[in-house]
């Protein structure tokens, strides 16, 4: 089997605002020739349409901009057998598609470009579907790291907050985790990817929340303070953006105990 070589840049872009893209996913972009960007379908367009107005911002050359949809995933809760299942599925099929995409719409003399929403190590697919790639040995792809502003400092910025308390860990779990996290944790907890509101499930009266949806765009949606007094309006603000927009990414930091920070800005 011949093995395609290509030089691939995975940059980060930060969570949405492009005043957040480094000057080094700048010169990144500027020394791209192709840049692949995964669209999640019309319900979604507005991440595509980020990620293109920052290749034309900021690009200096000729570039090409492929753009293909994303393949669909199982959404619907699950098991944690069945949803490792699933994503071990949706990545595979994902796999084929960047392979197809490296071989098929760039030459081994340009330098191909995704674009990853937050940084590309914090939950995102692309640098371990990579590897697979590689592995599999018909494409091999050079592989240059770009790291961006997370979701999670985006987040703290916004609510004026540190993520840590003084000598306290931090933990940063989906939300299909945060009962087994929150069981055992003496630390604050970041909770990322969550579908059904499981911080409505948090118990305690000295758990506070620190609440954010599409931050770092004009669509930005904040709440902080105490879990039991702000669940329902987070609730009532999710189903309302939802409707509205359609979907919905959102992020928080639970914290328990005396000296929680005063709270930040309240949509």
């Amino acid at each position: 089997m011949s093995t395609h070589e290509r030089r691939i840049l995975v940059i980060g872009i930060g969570a949405g605002d492009p005043d957040h893209l480094t000057l080094g996913a700048v010169k990144a972009i500027r020394r791209a020739d192709v840049f692949f960007i995964v669209g999640k379908g019309p319900d979604k367009a507005a991440l595509t349409d980020v990620r293109r107005r920052m290749v034309e911002e900021h690009t200096e050359g000729p570039h090409r901009v492929v753009e293909v949809e994303d393949p669909s995933r199982e959404r619907r809760s699950m098991d944690r057998g069945a949803y490792t299942d699933a994503v071990r599925d949706w990545r595979e099929r994902r796999g084929e598609l960047f392979e197809r995409l490296m071989r098929e719409e760039m030459t081994a003399q340009e330098t191909g470009a995704f674009l990853v929403w937050g940084d590309p190590s914090l939950y995102d697919s692309t640098l371990g579907i990579l590897a697979d790639i590689e592995a599999r040995g018909s494409v091999r792809p050079h592989i240059e790291v770009v790291p961006g502003i997370t979701s999670v400092s985006t987040l703290a910025a916004r609510h004026r907050i540190p993520l840590n308390q003084v000598g306290r860990p931090v933990h940063i779990t989906p939300a299909r985790r945060l009962s087994d996290v929150a069981r055992n944790d003496d630390g604050d907890i970041v909770v990322m990817l969550d579908a059904h509101e499981s911080f409505t499930q948090v118990e305690g009266d000295d758990v506070w929340i620190y609440w954010g949806a599409y931050l770092g765009t004009p669509d930005e949606l904040l709440v902080a303070g105490p879990v039991r007094e702000v669940a329902d309006r987070i609730r009532q603000l999710r189903a309302a953006a939802r409707e509205r927009h359609g979907w919905i990414m959102d992020t928080y930091l639970l914290r328990r105990g005396a000296g929680t920070p005063r709270p930040g800005p309240s949509a």
